[in-house]
């Protein structure tokens, strides 16, 4: 008979942190070039065509999440955007000078980043995370889902092994090849720095275990129709944005507002774009396959529209590729409110920009508050009041929402796939995280030129003086 050895999580995150510390001390003083020369190596040795093409079939074939031609995007395209957004930031040595100020900023490294990702981003999560991390002269350890755990380990030994090459060591990238929720807490527990991205238990766990750390809230994107927008535009790129990857990302168009004047029309535009109208009797079907005991069923994630069908027992034809379910509440009792990570779709009319806001914000304090927001529009005026009125860190305009938001060559948004939700979403940011978030910094500060004066208190006071007597 014999006994199965198990290995003491905390035991097994100290030998891979060591190993992490060592290699991150010797590039602790890389130069800029040379630290620009390694995140280049580390996306290329996984953006190149056919390398590509393995990664996307492979992650596709493990995880039975998304599809093969999202996938590939994301590793092959989405890596080299976000190389290309960060390549020429200035991340070592002084980064800032103040001369109003008289301060100077210089970026440290803060050590080991330990980085949490998820099954249904397992292909470019990884890349862009660790070229974050390295760019600001930090090691990573990155521990995967269950589910995408091959995907993860064939991504880090192929940026691992172009380490190697470039000449440095291959431990500022360390893959945790069986992982588990011990050795994940541990990971958290020991590193410098926690970068979580994934579901709301991995986040707040991120945020109890006791190193500071940066975590991403949950996403609901609700995109809003007026009636100045380019409805056949919108239409595209809603299809766009709800199937990519079939909805893996949280950021795909989870809820659509129409002004009335123009709903109609935009209903029949989505379905020439591949959308389906489900009936009463179908959106009770889809409503029982989508949840179950209150929380997503994970067979439904990320599936094909037919498949999602077929799962709730209703037959969908060949050229429709996502649903579209009437709606006309928020919050508990109504379900297809909320986050769906499925090809499907709430859909609201309202009667003006003041209810869609409304209806936005109401929908989002019941899921996905401080995520994403988007609004297909002309009108300055009402993309403004948007922007103004809705709880939400990011409005993306005429654009499609799962491939903008996390930024790309047509916007100025930060490249990445974590997504800070700031206090709306119980986040310590609400920033597109990027290397940025992956530094310390030291200011020194030198005596003004001339010392300020503090004004007297008519001048300082003045304003309010009268108001208190």
């Amino acid at each position: 008979m014999t006994t199965e050895q198990t290995i003491d999580p905390q035991a097994e995150v100290a030998a891979l942190m060591a190993r992490s510390r060592a290699a991150q001390a010797q590039i602790e003083n890389y130069t800029q070039e040379q630290v620009d020369e390694l995140i280049t190596a580390m996306v290329w040795s996984v953006a190149q065509q056919d390398i590509s093409e393995k990664i996307a079939q492979f992650t596709v074939e493990e995880t039975q999440l998304g599809n093969y031609e999202g996938k590939f995007l994301k590793i092959n395209r989405k890596t080299r955007s976000a190389l290309y957004d960060i390549i020429d930031d200035k991340s070592v040595g002084v980064i800032e000078e103040d001369k109003e100020r008289n301060l100077i900023k210089i970026a440290k490294p803060i050590g080991v980043v330990g980085a949490l990702t998820p099954c249904t981003n397992p292909e470019a999560t990884p890349v862009i995370k660790a070229i974050s991390a390295v760019k600001g002269r930090n090691s990573i350890i990155i521990a995967p889902h269950p589910r995408s755990k091959l995907t993860n380990k064939m991504i880090c030994d192929l940026m691992r092994e172009a380490l190697k090459k470039m000449g440095a060591p291959e431990d500022l990238v360390i893959a945790i090849e069986t992982p588990s929720l011990e050795t994940t807490d541990e990971l958290m527990k020991q590193c410098d720095r926690v970068l979580a991205t994934g579901g709301a238990p991995m986040v707040k766990a991120a945020y109890s275990s006791g190193t500071p750390a940066l975590g991403v809230g949950a996403g609901n994107a609700c995109i809003t129709v007026d009636d100045t927008a380019d409805l056949d535009e919108a239409a595209e790129k809603i299809r766009i944005s709800k199937t990519l990857d079939l909805a893996a990302s949280c950021s795909s168009d989870n809820t659509v507002i129409v002004l009335e004047s123009v709903y109609d029309q935009m209903l029949e535009k989505l379905q020439a774009e591949g959308g389906y109208i489900v009936s009463d009797d179908e959106k009770t079907k889809l409503q029982n396959t989508i949840w179950e005991d209150g929380h997503i069923a994970p067979r439904i994630v990320a599936q094909p529209a037919t498949n999602l069908a077929g799962m709730a027992g209703f037959d969908l034809p060949e050229d429709k590729t996502f649903l579209i379910v009437p709606e006309t509440g928020a919050g508990e009792d109504h379900p297809f409110s909320g986050e769906k990570m499925s090809v499907t779709m709430a859909f609201y009319k309202v009667k003006d920009i003041d209810e869609a806001i409304a209806l936005t914000n109401e929908i989002q304090a019941y899921q996905g508050q401080g995520h994403s927001c988007g609004i297909y529009s002309n009108s300055d005026e009402n993309i403004l009041k948007f922007g103004f009125r809705t709880k939400t860190s990011r409005v993306m305009v005429n654009q499609p929402q799962a491939p903008s938001n996390s930024g790309n060559l047509w916007n100025g948004m930060r490249q990445t796939f974590s997504l800070g939700c700031g206090s709306w979403g119980n986040n310590s940011t609400n920033n597109n995280i990027t290397w940025e978030d992956l530094i310390n910094v030291t200011w020194i500060s030198k005596p003004l030129a001339t010392t300020k004066v503090l004004p007297s208190d008519e001048e300082l006071f003045g304003s309010v003086i009268g108001k208190l007597k």
